[in-house]
């Protein structure tokens, strides 16, 4: 099988599908496994899909350790402080947080020595018949496999080539985010730091043992602001929309300039009416992409994983009935989530000083039992809304 993707899902799907027998080929556009990026989080049931990969303490190892946020004042002086121990751990701040880059790390270490990945390469070509899929990656080279996947993220290549141009399969939530590392100069000790005037906000959180911090700049705006492929044009788009604001965004502005994984792109969703074609099946953000406002993006990719390697290993060679067990399974908790962003998008960025105000109000009564238990019961319906199948009987040399 060939996955298009080295980042979360496809590393995570490469990992079942060997388990399973399958022979998987990685394909990854980038020279070298991305760095850094924003911070993600396992919540709920994800947690447990990790876990069957054996795979919990590695992540948990690598994870932020980030306690909790505080929302500051221009001063740097705390007005609202949450804490990661909110929620059984699945609330604003996960217990399970770690930089995308470092998860996709201990994927690729525990799949790299079963598992063939070709870096700077991209699929730019494909040809199906009733017998496989003939593929033409950017070297040049012609190869064949049985089944397809893409797990090449919201701005999907091999998505583009199978359903057409993603300006049909994304809807913009109205907001654009960039991230990158900076020095700890708060010297945040597992901690975030979170300011916010209308229409626009930033935060700095600790990471890698507090050595350094992650930077998050966001304001208002779509895809139809900016070029993709233009990081100038896109920094000097959050110098315009971000001038005059205070607290430490002069500061991240200046090192924005010679920041290494500077990352931006806008809060978008992939909504298709079918996950797959043929041979070619998509997974995790290139099919069902919720925005980082859901919070559930990384543990969309891992359940999805589980789910597509799970149904494939067991369909006996019938890939059509597998791509609809894992499509039917997948969907309920993708509408769900996508609809949770939604929601989370209208109130993302306050509109006037009123509506910081009562942003920070809602935050301060989230702690106390009535909000506390009507959250945890919506968060509830988010994070577990998926039933978890016991695949453990098909696994290479599992007994019986």
């Amino acid at each position: 099988m060939l996955v298009a993707g080295a980042s979360i899902a496809g590393p995570a799907l490469a990992h079942w599908l060997h388990r399973y027998g399958f022979a998987v080929t990685v394909v990854e556009r980038a020279p070298a496994l991305r760095p850094g990026g924003q911070a993600v989080d396992l919540r709920g049931v994800a947690k447990e899909a990790v876990r069957r990969m054996g795979l919990l303490e590695a992540v948990r190892a690598a994870c932020t350790d980030t306690r909790g946020m505080s929302v500051v004042d221009e001063r740097n002086r705390p007005l609202v402080e949450l804490r990661a121990d909110m929620f059984d751990g699945d609330g604003f701040i996960a217990e399970y947080e770690i930089l995308r880059g470092d998860l996709a790390e201990v994927l690729y270490r525990a799949t790299e020595p079963h598992v063939e990945y070709l870096f700077g390469q991209r699929i730019t070509g494909l040809d199906q018949d009733d017998s496989g899929v003939a593929v033409t990656l950017s070297s040049g080279a012609r190869r064949r496999f049985d089944l397809v996947v893409g797990a090449d993220g919201l701005h999907s290549g091999l998505r583009a080539l199978v359903f057409g141009p993603e300006s049909a399969r994304l809807r913009d939530l109205g907001h654009l985010l960039a991230f990158f590392t900076v020095p700890n100069r708060l010297r945040l000790s597992s901690w975030m730091h979170t300011y916010a005037e209308p229409h626009r906000s930033a935060a700095i959180r600790s990471i890698h043992h507090d050595s350094e911090a992650m930077a998050l700049l966001a304001v208002r705006g779509t895809r139809a602001d900016y070029d993709p492929r233009d990081s100038d044009g896109q920094r000097e788009l959050l110098r315009s929309r971000l001038a005059g604001m205070g607290w430490e965004v002069p500061d991240l502005l200046d090192r924005m300039d010679t920041a290494t994984d500077f990352y931006f792109d806008s809060c978008s969703q992939v909504h298709l009416d079918r996950w797959s074609d043929g041979r070619v099946v998509l997974l995790g953000d290139a099919a069902f992409c919720a925005s980082p406002i859901s919070g559930q993006g990384t543990s969309l990719a891992v359940l999805g994983a589980y789910l597509l390697a799970g149904e494939l290993a067991g369909a006996g060679g019938d890939h059509a009935a597998a791509f609809a067990a894992y499509e039917s399974r997948m969907r309920p908790i993708v509408g769900i989530t996508q609809s949770f962003a939604r929601d989370n998008a209208r109130h993302f960025a306050a509109r006037n000083r009123l509506g910081l105000r009562v942003q920070r109000t809602a935050m301060r009564l989230a702690g106390r039992r009535p909000l506390t238990t009507l959250i945890a019961r919506r968060m509830e319906k988010v994070v577990n809304g998926v039933e978890l199948p016991d695949y453990r009987h098909l696994l290479v040399g599992a007994a019986g």
